[in-house]
């Protein structure tokens, strides 16, 4: 126990003290120059911080005894039963499930208020279940990886050329914040135990894939939700108290964690039946998931949401509001590896592919990514960029990709997407998307939101880079081989 905590204090010092360390120095700066940042934001920034570590390590811990836990074991049942209906079902009330309790999307659908919060969300929960259907029918089907996704984003692109365009923001943004720390540990587990159950020789490539499949869902039915809309408000949420936070939080993740527990509970009575140590096991992981999720999102919006704001004003109001470009980068670099599900999904590729895939080769690909994303949505909003202008010919370029690389790096750059984009992103970088906007009058809706969108884009053409690059690699080893070979043979 003690060196798997010391691993995991290892991954949260890492992931979290790089990002801190920037956000502490830009913020220190403003603090001495004109007191717009306060003593009482620093604080309040450094409490965050040790709370987002804190809860970075109990989450962690608790996610792998308890979520992909029982997941792998409903795949492997799934398998077994070989029930088409059974798996159809059993998906789709998971997909919507655990969509409607990811915290992620309930900041979302509490900022954009063109239609109810909660039609936002049932109707993104749908879409979610109906995905998750199709990724877990390419699994059983032995559907290509490269086929679905560019089959599923063409009818999404050209259901979004008949939409308002203030709807395209939020469509591609719920794509990015539903995959969160509560749906990716257990989609990725679900997909590997079904593949594992299977039996199938591609249960590493076809374990991933999932997460990727499922971010389309919410994309697609928001668009088709605003073919019968039209916006006509936005608000963002409120900067509240630490107590606040606790109590919301305290309710939120509560409500996210139910359906797992209710999940396991039914399998364990009818399915595993498993014995009382294993069961105690997996009950303290969710407790351990739980309370490492309200302390991470507390110490999230607590002390990072409103410094987020208070610099992206500071920066777009400043004599050289260029700048907002590069500290985006600096801070899209740092903050993706500090996401919890970026942490579960590295760690599941690293043991999945044993190693060929290194946890550093994927942080660095997908910190580069980000950057590069935050970047050009801070060039958005400075210029009031059409999303359209980067959406598309980003998209068009990773799915052509997707024909060109080794599917399982396919499957781990679309999985990467949804992951990166999670509860840092969302209560720091968007609140410091707004500030720059606001601060500058430019059209928030328009402008401030997509970053989330931009940031899911990222890994795709990333890791999918990485996967050419690791291809290439091969041919050449296998040539030189073959070389040698040649030589060996004339020189007897």
């Amino acid at each position: 126990m003690n060196k798997v905590m010391k691993d995991k204090l290892k991954d949260s010092l890492q992931g979290i003290l790089p990002v801190a360390a920037i956000i502490f120095i830009i913020s220190l700066f403003f603090y001495f120059t004109d007191k717009n940042i306060q003593g009482e934001d620093l604080f309040q920034f450094g409490i965050g911080t040790l709370l987002l570590i804190v809860g970075f390590i109990i989450f962690n811990i608790g996610a792998e005894n308890s979520m992909m836990a029982i997941s792998e074991k409903i795949g492997g049942y799934l398998a077994k039963r070989k029930s088409l209906t059974l798996l159809i079902a059993i998906a789709f009330i998971i997909g919507f499930l655990i969509t409607v309790a990811e915290p992620d999307l309930w900041v979302l659908a509490e900022q954009f208020t063109a239609v109810k919060p909660f039609v936002l969300i049932v109707v993104v929960a749908f879409g979610v279940g109906i995905f998750l259907v199709l990724a877990l029918l390419r699994i059983a089907f032995k559907i290509k990886m490269s086929t679905l996704l560019i089959v599923s984003y063409g009818v999404v692109f050209l259901v979004a050329i008949f939409i308002d365009s203030s709807f395209v923001q939020v469509a591609f943004d719920s794509g990015g914040v539903t995959t969160g720390p509560i749906t990716v540990p257990f989609i990725l587990a679900l997909g590997y135990g079904l593949s594992v159950g299977r039996g199938d020789r591609e249960a590493d490539e076809n374990s991933f894939g999932l997460v990727g499949i499922c971010s389309i869902g919410p994309i697609l039915a928001v668009s088709v939700l605003a073919l019968f809309s039209k916006p006509d408000a936005i608000h963002t949420s409120e900067i509240a108290g630490f107590g606040s936070y606790l109590l919301r939080y305290l309710f939120e993740i509560l409500v996210a964690i139910s359906p797992f527990v209710v999940f396991f509970a039914l399998f364990q009575i009818f399915v595993f039946k498993l014995n009382k140590k294993k069961v105690i096991k997996i009950l303290i992981g969710f407790l351990l998931t739980y309370i490492g999720l309200v302390l991470f999102l507390v110490g999230a919006n607590y002390g990072y949401l409103p410094i987020g704001d208070k610099l992206g004003r500071e920066i777009a109001l400043s004599e050289h509001n260029w700048v907002l470009i590069i500290v985006g980068m600096f801070f899209g670099f740092t903050i993706v590896v500090a996401e919890p599900a970026v942490t579960v999904l590295t760690h599941q590729v690293e043991n999945v592919t044993s190693g060929a895939i290194p946890r550093k080769v994927m942080n660095f690909s997908l910190s580069v990514g980000v950057a590069v994303a935050v970047g050009l949505a801070c060039l958005r909003i400075l210029y009031e960029i059409s999303i359209w202008w980067i959406i598309v010919p980003g998209y068009l370029l990773a799915l052509v990709i997707t024909l060109f690389v080794p599917g399982i790096f396919t499957s781990i750059a679309f999985d990467s997407g949804g992951s990166a984009s999670g509860a840092m992103t969302a209560t720091f970088l968007v609140p410091f998307a707004i500030g720059a906007a606001r601060a500058l009058e430019h059209d928030e809706l328009k402008y401030a939101f997509g970053l989330v969108a931009f940031v899911a884009l990222a890994p795709l053409l990333t890791i999918q880079i990485l996967g050419l690059i690791y291809k290439l690699k091969g041919k050449k080893a296998r040539r030189d081989k073959e070389e040698d070979e040649i030589i060996d043979l004339k020189e007897v």
